[in-house]
């Protein structure tokens, strides 16, 4: 087994990540009969509920903010036990209980606990991300922070250091790791990994920075995903944004270094493709393109081992980090549309297997492989919607700096129902062999890995696409890659660093940026003595 662990830390992250499961629970076949390509166990977790029946519940920690979990209660009906009643102490007089209005559960949850078919879902229907729950959590899963509430003005839950105080004091009171944590990574019997989705430009950054520290501390050599949510461009206050630019800065400073790869995701900076329609306002809506994008990429790594496209989080890693420093990687997403009028993407089908490409100029000796290449260059164009988070001024002086970037690593995932095979396309001694020449030769590597499981539309998930209202399913297409626009994005966060005031380790900051920075610079190598400038 190798069992993945995931992380979710406050509201942005518990909106993508209540679509996650929602999608994986669609993946369930219950018929001998039929198997189904995802590896449940993966994800999930066996165990007995209140009434001596077996459950299936998802290897997951859910972190939030008071009155966060919307009418979610930490004991469901899997698990329907009494509380112990706490002890009343010395204290012999009355007692008042003081309780708190309970959240009213959303007509869509009540239809679900009723057996029967649930009304639709909307903006205003969907108040909290539990309102389109389908899944049953373990109460070890519920985790909610008393000491903030969500929304407050009084104490908001914004700057970085709040988070950082905030955790700094639970796991002194509590020890995080072995309180939350640590029940979920020894009952597992190979932990392959484990995956971080948090905010970066608010206090959970700071949270998220202490807690990898110490799951660093303590598992040291676990792959450790961390995707890293921002607000992206909206009309907020001077103040506001450059509050969040510095949150984001620090995020990056801190929990780059230690995860296995940090993924910032943000709704797409330049215009959306006519396919999508999308309130970015609403938290169900940005979640739920966050998740196709993030559920499809991470497809290969909950497969069945026998299908041939199993990818372990690990086998990832190696792809995008080519030089040994590259380990912060932009998502990218296109959806095939056969049904548009203009029949956008209907021919984007990749016609290639998993093999290295170099999207640089070619030197002489190179040339005619770089010929044979062009037509896969051509469709390494196709995805039209990049969820790495930018400025206007990074996105106009990226425009003059530069033409094409320079792909180091790139993974793809192309997934369709039609598919005639899951497959990688190379064996894992060949593909090893074909890293490392191109490794040394400095080119790019890209990896394909073509699934045949298109990605569900369910009755939980908004009509944010087009004719999603006439289909169950998407041809969905991604791509995780590492290359020369990074730099530019690092390097914009350590000059908003450089400005500000206030900052006493502003000089440290700007310094671990700038390191950061420079592993992203085409000809830069880890560990040669090798001086190329470009």
């Amino acid at each position: 087994m190798h069992e993945i662990i995931t992380l979710q830390l406050g509201q942005r992250s518990n909106y993508l990540a209540t679509h996650f499961w929602n999608t994986q629970e669609s993946y369930f076949t219950y018929s001998k009969d039929e198997e189904s390509l995802v590896d449940h166990d993966i994800h999930f977790r066996p165990g007995i509920g209140a009434d001596g029946g077996e459950t299936f519940t998802p290897r997951t920690l859910i972190y939030d903010l008071k009155g966060g979990f919307g009418s979610l209660r930490k004991i469901n009906a899997l698990y329907e036990i009494e509380e112990p009643a706490a002890p009343q102490g010395l204290w012999t007089g009355p007692t008042i209980i003081q309780r708190q209005a309970a959240i009213e559960q959303s007509a869509y949850q009540h239809s679900l606990d009723q057996g029967v078919d649930p009304p639709p879902l909307s903006t205003e229907s969907v108040r909290y991300w539990s309102d389109f729950n389908r899944v049953y959590f373990h109460p070890k899963s519920i985790i909610q922070l008393d000491e903030y509430e969500l929304g407050s003005a009084l104490m908001p839950f914004e700057n970085w250091n709040v988070g950082e105080e905030l955790f700094s004091s639970l796991d002194k009171e509590h020890d995080v790791l072995d309180r939350d944590l640590r029940s979920f990574a020894e009952e597992a019997d190979h932990m392959e990994g484990i995956q971080m989705i948090a905010g970066v430009d608010d206090a959970w950054g700071g949270f998220a920075a202490r807690y990898i520290d110490r799951i660093r501390d303590e598992y040291g050599k676990t792959t450790v995903y961390f995707w890293g949510l921002e607000e992206g461009l909206r009309s907020v206050p001077r103040k506001e944004r450059f509050t969040q630019l510095s949150n984001t800065a620090r995020s990056m400073s801190e929990i780059a270094p230690q995860a296995s790869l940090f993924v910032p995701l943000t709704i797409p900076q330049t215009m959306l493709p006519n396919y999508v329609m999308i309130d970015t306002k609403s938290r169900w809506h940005v979640g739920g393109l966050l998740s196709t994008a993030y559920e499809t990429m991470t497809l290969p790594s909950r497969l069945r081992l026998g299908n041939g496209s199993r990818a372990s989080l690990d086998e990832l890693v190696n792809v995008l980090n080519v030089n040994g420093n590259q380990n912060i990687a932009k998502v990218r997403m296109s959806i095939d549309q056969k049904d548009a009028p203009n029949g956008h993407h209907g021919s984007a089908r990749l016609k290639i297997r998993a093999q290295s490409r170099d999207t640089r100029m070619p030197s002489q000796e190179r040339r005619s492989e770089e010929e044979s290449f062009s037509q896969a260059d051509q469709e390494l164009k196709t995805f039209d919607m990049d969820f790495f988070p930018s400025e206007v001024n990074e996105q106009s002086r990226g425009q003059r700096a530069v033409k094409e970037p320079h792909v180091f690593g790139q993974a793809e995932t192309h997934r369709a129902d039609d598919q005639k095979e899951n497959e990688i396309g190379e064996t894992a001694e060949e593909a090893g062999h074909e890293r490392a020449r191109r490794r040394a030769a400095g080119l790019p590597i890209i990896q394909r890995t073509r699934v045949s499981l298109s990605y569900p539309l369910l009755d939980s998930f908004p009509h944010i696409f087009a004719h999603s209202s006439t289909t169950s399913s998407l041809r969905v297409n991604t791509s995780l890659s590492t290359d020369t626009t990074v730099a530019l994005r690092i390097k914009n966060l350590q000059y908003i660093v450089s400005r500000a005031t206030g900052f006493d380790e502003r000089e440290a900051l700007s310094n671990s940026l700038g390191e950061l920075a420079e592993a992203y610079e085409e000809g830069w190598d880890s560990g040669t003595d090798n001086d190329d400038d470009d």
